[in-house]
Parts: structure tokens; sequence; C-alpha cells
């Protein structure tokens, strides 16, 4: 490795050259314009086919293996037009949801502008696609891609985050290690460097050149080999019985909100039945319940029969609950919030989501969107974001609250485990989407959550898929979609602090200045060249 990186600038150009040169008919098929468009898009297809529900994690290594292809040695503009059109082979099928019941526009805006980002990122992989080892330094560069995209605009959109198509896949105890960056690099890494094995494979390379592209694929594959003892899922705080409730919605899309109090009686009828099979034996008594996100949309504090319906669901189950709710204040944004109910005392603690979603939960720019879509205006009132991380204590057990969109958010996941967190839960709606694949994204983000933190995680959906995920992101109960139920399991409770967990983000930062040392390579050979022209 130290010989071709120390190597001098000339003796390091003859030997690129000898390799380009013995791979010439690879190159010329390679360097077509219209092939090189095609298979950027295709590579995005099929990075969009290795995300759930399909179990083909596998394919996201190939996927990259062809965008590196079309992107290295290729000038910065073609870069950028390249990855553009791999975001939207990738984003165009991934996001398709985001359609349902508001037709097409905020659908194809939000890919169009995610793609974008993606462009600029293939941009920076084309400039240092020609520096040695460049798999370590284009995977760098995805990486400083996706932070990007999890930050802006307006807050951020994960969604789509190598990792969190990895759920099943032989990379995902690096979650565990270094959190989504680290196994969002691992898939980047292997990918770019198949690419680089078979192009050194062809041109008949030196040792040095077959050694780098190897190790840039053998190097993920060992560690997270080596990282498999950070998965665990056994006890360390004893157990506990958890119960999830989906009491489903009387209609799916954007029209389930009329039925606000059929929802909140679906889950308060599914909490009565629940504490019916425990009286006759039928399931285990729980020890606490967990209601899912926008399961009461009236908001108890001010709608007195709401309060006595889940008063006495939770009187009759006899343990703690956590409800989703809306709470209207008389002044201000609306706030989605989980409340702990004690069977007892009544309601005793509350939530506040932190990551209020754009354009779904709040309207940037209103008065600019509703040029595109009326549908804005749905969002009557916008929503207001929480402070603080909430664990509540439920029958002894620390449970903390990750509402729905939070899940895709490293920071909001992992403050909630360092607040003291021993099981996580995520309460989601889906409803509003249907039977799409919305929801089979969001359970694959929450199975790397439960390895990431080494949490059980529970997650009520109000119309499906519920499921229990235990800490080796193992699913051991799951729902249908739209069919009221209940889950209940023993899960373990855990302490321990993953690498990931401890380090935060720490891991993609190192990877950021892993990104801007390849750039930064780049410009200072690119200076050089001038001053020696």
């Amino acid at each position: 490795m130290s010989s071709s990186i120390t190597a001098e600038p000339g003796r390091a150009a003859e030997a690129e050259a000898g390799i380009e040169a013995a791979a010439s008919p690879w190159k010329r098929w390679a360097a077509s314009w219209p092939l090189r468009a095609a298979l950027a898009a295709g590579s995005g297809a099929l990075l969009y086919l290795s995300f759930p529900p399909r179990p083909l994690w596998w394919l996201a290594p190939f996927a990259l293996a062809v965008l590196g292809g079309c992107l290295r040695g290729r000038p910065a503009r073609a870069g950028f037009g390249l990855g553009l059109l791999h975001g939207l082979g990738f984003l165009l099928p991934l996001l398709v949801w985001t359609s349902e019941g508001v037709g097409p526009v905020p659908w194809l805006a939000l890919v169009t502008l995610e793609a974008l980002l993606i462009g600029l990122t293939c941009l920076g992989i084309t400039l240092v696609s020609r520096l040695p080892a460049w798999p370590l330094w284009g995977a760098a560069v995805w990486i400083a891609g996706e932070a990007l995209r999890a930050r802006a605009p307006f807050g951020g959109f994960p969604w789509g985050k190598l990792a969190f198509g990895q759920a099943d896949g032989i990379f995902l105890p690096l979650a565990a290690l270094g959190g989504t960056p680290l196994l969002s690099f691992a898939v980047a890494l292997c990918g770019f460097g198949l690419y680089e094995a078979l192009r050194v494979a062809l041109g008949h390379p030196r040792r040095a050149a077959a050694a780098l592209a190897a190790l840039a694929v053998a190097t993920p594959i060992g560690a997270a080999l080596a990282a498999r003892p950070l998965v665990s899922d056994a006890p360390e705080k004893g157990t506990a019985v958890a119960a999830v409730v989906q009491g489903n919605v009387p209609r799916a899309g954007f029209d389930f909100n009329a039925q606000r109090r059929a929802v909140l009686d679906n889950h308060a009828n599914r909490t009565l039945q629940l504490a019916a099979d425990v009286s006759a034996g039928r399931v285990t008594a729980p020890d606490f319940v967990v209601w899912p996100e926008n399961s009461s949309d009236i908001d108890p504090y001010i709608e007195p029969d709401a309060y006595a319906v889940i008063d006495e669901a939770v009187k009759t189950i006899g343990v703690p609950v956590a409800i989703g709710s809306v709470l209207v204040p008389e002044t201000g944004p609306l706030r989605n919030t989980m409340i702990l109910w004690d069977p007892v005392k009544g309601p005793v603690d509350t939530y506040d989501k932190r990551k209020i979603q754009p354009f779904g939960e709040r309207i940037p720019m209103r008065s600019f969107v509703r040029l595109f879509s009326s549908d804005v205006d749905r969002v009557q009132r916008d929503f207001g974001p929480g402070k603080k991380p909430g664990v509540f204590d439920m029958a002894g057990s620390r449970v903390g609250m990750v509402t729905c969109y939070e899940a895709a958010f490293d920071d909001a996941v992992r403050s909630t485990v360092r607040a003291g967190a021993q099981v996580i839960a995520v309460p989601s709606n889906n409803a509003t989407f249907g039977r799409s694949q919305m929801t089979y994204q969001q359970l694959a983000m929450d199975r790397v959550r439960a390895v990431e933190h080494s949490r059980t995680v529970l997650v009520p959906v109000t119309s499906g898929v519920s499921a229990v995920i235990r800490p080796d992101g193992e699913i051991v109960q799951e729902t249908k979609m739209f069919t009221a139920d209940a889950l209940v399991a023993e899960i373990p409770l855990r302490s321990t602090q993953t690498p990931a967990t401890r380090f935060g983000p720490l891991p993609e930062y190192a990877l950021l200045l892993v990104a801007a040392g390849g750039l930064g390579w780049t410009l200072a050979r690119r200076i050089r060249a001038r001053r020696t022209s």
C-alpha cells in the first residue's frame, strides 16, 4: 500500500497509463456516455431492489460497484449528471409511497431534491477517483453525502441510507460498532472495491494495486465478522413482558383522520380484549403496554370523553400504557405527544416528538408550496418539536420513546438510549401510506437501531406492521397490515451501551475527515499539476 501512495507522480501516472492501456477494450466499452447513463440509472434501480421488503441486501455492493465504474475517472460535471441519474433510479421507486393520497407532485419534488444531493455526492466521488486507494476516499465521500442528506434541507431526510437496506445483511454488526455511518461506509467500500478489483484484474496489475483492491472488499467483511460479539440479546437487568397494541383504522389514506374517535375506540377496545385474554389465561399478563402514534388524535386533556375511554382501558388492563395523542394548546403549535398513563394516577408523564416531518406535520414556505399543491392546507396548524428525550418508567422498565419518523435520525435514537432507555419503543402511524412498502422500510430501520444500540425495539403501528424486535435485530412477533391485534412478548432489559452509543457521531466525523482529506489531496494534485504545466 505504501509503495503506491508514496510513488513519484510521474511513475504513478505511467503505471496508471499501463493499466488503462491494457484494459483498453473494457475502457472503450465503458466510455460510451449513453451506456454510462443507462448503467448509472440501472445501478440506482439495483440499489432499490436491495431494500426491504426484499431480502436482497447483497445487491447493494454490486449496485455501488456499477456506480463506481460509471464515475471513476470522469469529469466532475459528468459525475454530477451520472449521480443524478443514479439517485433518480434509486429514489423514484423507493419513495413512491410519498405520493399516496396527494398525487405525484410531492413525490417528484422530494425525489428530485434528494437526487440532486446524490449528484453532488457523486461529483465528489469522481474528484477522488484517480487517487491511490480511491475506493476508500470514494466511500468516505458517500458518507459525507448521506450526512448532508440527513441534515439539509428542512432538517434533513435520511431515508435511503445504505445502512437501512442491510437489516438482513452480513455487515449489520458494524452498526453496533460505529452506527449507521460505519455500516453505510462498509457497503460503499465493498462496492467500490468490487469494481476496482475487476478493473485491475482486467488490466494485469502490479501486486500492490491488486492487493489494495482485494483489501477494499475483504476489510468490510472481516470487520463485520469481528464485530459479531457486540450483538447480543441476553438480559442484563432481567426481563419484562411487553405488549404492543394495533387497533387498526377505519380506512387508509389521509381520510383516516376524519375518523379520530373510531381510531381511539379501536385501540381502547383492543386493549380491553387483551385484558380479557389475560384474565382467561390465553396470554401472559404484560408489565406495560404501548399504543401507536396518533392512537388518540383527540386531546384527552381537553376532551372528557376521550379521557374516559383511555382511562377505562388502562384501568382494565391494570398496567402503565403509553398513549400516542395530539395535544392542542390554546396558542402555539400542536404537539405530537406520547402520554404515560398510569392505571391509578392517570396521565403522569409526556414526551413531545422532536423530529417533525416537513411537508407532513409542518409546512415550510407554505404560500410558495401552495402554488404547486393545495394539499398543504390539509395541515392547517403546524406541529412544534419537543426539546428533550422521552424515557418512561413503566413498571420498573425504562422505555425510550422514538416516535415514527424519528427512527431515521441517528441522534434522536442515540440520545434516547443515552438518557437511560433499556427498551426502545417506536410508536408509528403508517395508515396514511396504505399498503405501500413504507412500513417495511421503516421496520428495517428499527431492526438496524436494535443492533446499533443493543436494545429491544417495540413497534406499535396504527394499521401495521407492528412488531417486537430483539436486540440482535430479529423480529420475533409481527402483525398483519390493517388488522386489529396485540403482541405480547417477554423481552430482555439491557443497559450496556454499545461502542456506537458511546462514540455517538465520532465515527461519522472521522469519515467526514477522510472525505475531506481525499478532496484536499485531489485539490493539491491539481494545483501542483497546473504549476508544473
